[in-house]
């Protein structure tokens, strides 16, 4: 399939100038030449799909293609395609590399290669052209107000977030939101919070790390059961509300005023991680659990899956009464987040450029996840998907004869990356305890390896149905004594 060449094609672009870049593509096209990965006659890319790809200019991808035309390794002809123009023989070969997974089907990732660098720019430009020169010093460590006046306005009306400039934080991304938040806990004499079970397992590490005992409080059908919170010694609670990770459901109604009302009878704290709370299909975005209660619930998000990762940016709603407090411990760990990329990121949601692109994402993640719907449909029958319509990733239960931990195994034979169910769980289970399932991620890839990427998942899950049966011919069922659920998707026959 046209394209398909870079599966498996691992580009390191030295980012060092356009010279840079260029020889970087020239040496992953050559390496992959001389490996077999690209064989004779396989079509590559336009020079206008693969700078698009890297993010890169399209003339530096056409000058890398120049030079591989005159040493022979491609032909380029007006008006055609270029094409790979010879194999080495095994003589000429190099040694073989030692292979890194190329394609990525991990949760918890977006498709980064769809950053709107042009937007972006142009923001960045105004910030540097429009701050006054006072402002490059060290500044209001909760953020620039420009920044959390946007934020405030955003939250309020694409969340339901009930807070204002003065109420908010900005950070250095989730990591340091909550780090932040469990110092405060420990330094007023907290001793455990509690976490949904199953939950991304980094949460359970920053809480340790933090000085504080964990709490694992299974989730059913309806999201994190309170009553198993209510009976537990919990100071605080970490939730994903909108989307729980990596279940998907959300958490209903009832139990969002019930959570909110455990918070005020013990004076406890509520961290809401708005998990993909942006990125819903089947309907409209559900408010924000904060604005039930401002006072007992800290409201977190980030701009990682929204626009990137890379730009550390996060912020957190502070009530009063920890207000004081919570910037003073952030105070004694750095000066504030980079100054241009807080200015940045407020132009683009005063000007609308941050709705546009979110709604563009939200329309490319949707067609993602019916392609992998799809997928699983044709190669898994009796699959069932435990994950709502919404997020950047979805659970898929196991039928019987399929174990999690072979699945990933063989994934990664194909240079597939995926995660298995049980790396959620707080405390290892035997598989006859526990569903088993895959927790597919389909905002990482970019756009050329999406589909060999859903290729690849489809031979490893045909031939699971061959190969390494499970212990027990059912697969558990999800419900609120297993600590699982089925989603707006599960009991789906796919």
């Amino acid at each position: 399939m046209k394209g398909d060449w870079t599966s498996s094609l691992d580009l390191l672009i030295e980012r060092e100038g356009g010279q840079g870049v260029r020889r970087g593509i020239e040496s992953a096209i050559r390496q992959a030449i001389h490996d077999g990965r690209l064989k004779s006659g396989v079509e590559l890319p336009s020079t206008r799909a693969l700078a698009s790809d890297l993010g890169v200019a399209r003339g530096t991808v056409s000058e890398a293609y120049g030079q591989l035309n005159a040493e022979g390794y491609l032909l380029t002809q007006q008006g055609a395609p270029t094409r790979v123009a010879w194999t080495p023989t095994a003589a000429e070969a190099a040694p073989p590399k030692k292979a890194r997974p190329a394609l990525d089907l991990r949760p918890g990732h977006t498709n980064v290669s769809d950053f709107p660098r042009r937007a972006w720019t142009k923001a960045i430009c105004h910030a540097i052209q429009k701050v006054p020169a006072e402002g490059l010093g060290y500044g209001d460590n909760r953020g620039r107000v420009e920044l959390r006046t946007a934020l405030a306005g955003y939250l309020g009306r694409a969340r339901g977030v009930r807070t204002d400039a003065d109420g908010i934080l900005v950070c250095g991304g989730f990591t340091q939101a909550i780090t932040i938040l469990c110092q405060y806990l420990r330094e007023r004499g907290a001793r455990a919070v509690a976490l949904e079970d199953p939950c991304a397992p980094r949460y359970r590490d920053i809480v340790r790390r933090a000085g504080l005992a964990v709490l694992p409080v299974p989730c059913d059908s309806q999201g994190m059961d309170v009553s198993a919170l209510r009976r537990s010694d919990a100071d605080a609670v970490l939730v994903t509300p909108a989307h729980q990770y990596p279940l998907g459901v959300t958490l209903s109604p009832s139990r969002r005023e019930e959570l909110v009302n455990w918070a005020r009878s013990r004076g406890a704290l509520i961290v809401e991680d708005d998990y993909d709370g942006e990125f819903r299909f089947d309907q409209r975005p559900i408010s924000a659990l904060q604005s039930l209660d401002g006072d007992h619930v800290v409201y977190v998000g980030t701009a990682s899956k929204s626009l990137a990762p890379g730009l550390r940016l996060g912020w957190l709603t502070t009530p009063p009464r920890l207000r004081a407090a919570v910037i003073g411990i952030k105070e004694r760990w750095d000066r504030g987040s980079g100054l241009f990329e807080q200015l940045a990121l407020a132009n683009l949601i005063t000007t609308g450029d941050f709705d546009h692109h979110v709604r563009r994402m939200r329309g490319s993640y949707r067609r993602r996840r019916a392609l992998l719907l799809d997928t699983l449909a044709r190669c898994t029958p009796g699959v069932q998907v435990a994950s709502g319509s919404a997020g950047l990733h979805l659970t898929a239960l196991l039928p019987g004869d399929m174990a999690e931990t072979d699945l990933v195994a063989a994934a990664a034979q194909r240079s597939l990356l995926l995660r298995p169910l049980g790396e959620f769980w707080a405390a290892p289970a035997p598989a006859a305890d526990r569903p088993q399932g895959l927790v597919i991620g389909y905002g990482t890839p970019p756009t050329h390896a999406f589909k060999p990427a859903l290729a690849a998942l489809a031979e490893v899950l045909t031939a699971g149905h061959c190969v390494h049966p499970a212990d027990d011919p059912q697969t558990p069922g999800l419900n609120s004594r297993s600590a699982g659920v089925t989603g707006a998707d599960a009991g789906r026959r796919i």
